[in-house]
Formats: structure tokens, sequence, C-alpha cells
């Protein structure tokens, strides 16, 4: 379980990032999910900011879970 929520963390935080990355530079133009979601238009960078937010939310649960086992 701990290794599944890690990967979920990674997940979260990386496209969150490339969200963010994409909106600032406009790299990572197929990478970022966030950008491919229309009904997101005009909220994409805090979309990727609670992305971010979320990774390390369920990245701290992943540590929390393996202390348990």
């Amino acid at each position: 379980m701990k290794n599944l929520l890690g990967f979920v963390a990674f997940l979260l935080i990386a496209q969150g990032a490339g969200g963010i990355a994409h909106k600032l530079t406009g790299w990572f133009d197929k990478w970022a999910v966030v950008d491919h979601l229309g009904f997101l238009d005009g909220y994409e960078i805090y979309v990727c900011v609670l992305l971010i937010a979320l990774g390390f939310a369920v990245g701290a649960a992943s540590d929390a879970v393996g202390r348990h086992e």
C-alpha cells in the first residue's frame, strides 16, 4: 500500500509541475493532463498547484501508512 500511495503522490506532483511548466514556458504540451481538460480553461495554474499540494498530502499519508505496518 505504501508503494502505491508513493507512486500516486509522484504522479500528482509530476502532473502539477508539468502543468505549471507548460503554462509558463509552453513545454510539455502533450504531457500535462490538465491542459487537455476543457472545463478547466482559465483555472489550469490553480489546479496544478492543487495537484502538487495533494501529491504532498498523499506522500505524507504513504509515510504514515508505512510506519503503521
